[in-house]
């Protein structure tokens, strides 16, 4: 009879004689049973190739780097020996003369906007006790209508200083401006070469803002077109005006508005650079005690050497880009604003309202920007007018 425990004997005998003549000789082991040894081997050559390929781009990559450095290096080396080259191109010949000097040191760019400048000059600084209480009111006018601009007000000394520091490249220019004898001459110098360094609006201190700066330019003109702003001061249309003006047309120079560089106030620094320094070789540079004082001024410094210089930049084709002539007339009895060239010319309202005479219109006129209150200060007591 087959009991339960010969059953259990039975069943171990087979399972013996299986293992004994079916199994594999070799032993299996754990590991064998839960994994896959082909498998584990591909992935195993897989992770080699990929650490061997991660090598080869690390040692790529850093040759490429030390490549790419090796050509920026040889690129920093070409461009510092070109511009050492263009630096000796910079240079100036020792005998250039003013203005080749002057168009260096400044250069004139259309494009550029006008700077937001408002320069002028007196004896004393503005916040000094002595500062003249006339011109106090005129000098505040041009802050109450240019919110944003930088105003200036310096002192005959500060002015100086200033011109000396612009202009050390330049030393026949500050020689000029030194030799001068008297305040008249260096206060007219002056506005032509702040403007010709730092550009802006140049006015007397006895002018007064009607109106803002950037109302004078009407809206038919682009200002990037524009590069100095000029008005008339007289246009006498009678047979004796040379009795009274240094010029038929005579522009400004009370107030003068420009680019840095333009070419009109590099042609007046240079003339009155010249003019000075030969009346120096010459010991002229005394100023007459006679009638002919005024006109000498006028003609050194002042309108009448100011005149020629824009007619002057107006009639060369090459500086202005204008093929016929301009003369007085092109501007006699003009009652709006003009561009000629990169020139904006103000009829005589704009700077000279109120003065009933040469067709110049009422403070309250549209087209009158700047009220020029004539104290001359620089004339004789009993030459100078008085609008107030």
């Amino acid at each position: 009879m087959l009991t339960f425990r010969r059953s259990v004997v039975v069943a171990a005998t087979v399972l013996l004689l299986f293992f004994v003549f079916f199994s594999d000789p070799k032993s299996i082991s754990a590991k064998d049973l839960l994994h896959d040894v082909e498998l584990e081997q591909k992935l195993q050559k897989n992770r080699q190739e990929t650490e061997s390929a991660i090598r080869e781009l690390q040692a790529s990559t850093s040759r490429a780097d030390d490549a790419q450095e090796r050509k920026i290096e040889l690129l920093e080396a070409q461009r510092k020996n070109l511009e050492k080259q263009l630096q000796q191109l910079r240079r100036l010949p020792p005998d250039a003369g003013v203005r080749t000097q002057l168009a260096f040191q400044f250069p004139y760019d259309t494009l550029n906007k006008f700077p937001a400048y408002i320069w002028q000059t007196w004896k004393q600084d503005f916040d000094d006790p002595n500062f003249d209480e006339r011109f106090k009111y005129h000098v505040r006018s041009w802050d109450e209508k240019n919110n944003g601009f930088v105003h200036e007000v310096m002192s005959d000394q500060t002015a100086r200083t200033l011109i000396r520091y612009l202009y050390m490249n330049i030393p026949q220019v500050i020689e000029a401006y030194e030799a001068m004898p008297e305040n008249i001459l260096r206060a007219d110098f002056f506005r032509y070469l702040i403007l010709l360094a730092r550009g802006g609006t140049y006015s007397d201190v006895d002018t007064e803002a009607l109106q803002p700066i950037p109302n004078w330019i009407p809206d038919r003109i682009d200002p990037m077109k524009l590069g100095l702003i000029i008005g008339i001061e007289a246009d006498p249309d009678r047979p004796d005006w040379d009795e009274w003006y240094a010029r038929r047309i005579q522009f400004c120079q009370w107030t003068i508005q420009s680019k840095p560089g333009h070419p009109v106030l590099r042609e007046i620094v240079a003339k009155i650079t010249e003019t000075t320094l030969q009346k120096k070789k010459e010991n002229r540079l005394q100023l007459p005690s006679t009638k002919d004082r005024g006109s000498e001024v006028m003609d050194w410094t002042g309108p009448g050497v100011w005149t020629d210089s824009v007619f002057g930049y107006f009639n060369d084709p090459v500086k202005s880009g204008l093929y016929y002539p301009v003369t007085w007339s092109n501007f006699t009895g003009m009652d709006q604003p003009k561009a000629v060239s990169d020139v904006l010319v103000l009829p005589i309202t704009s700077f000279s309202p109120g003065i009933e005479t040469m067709g110049a219109g009422g403070d309250n006129d549209p087209l009158a920007f700047v009220k020029h209150h004539f104290e001359g200060s620089w004339k004789p007591e009993d030459e100078r007018m008085n609008s107030n």
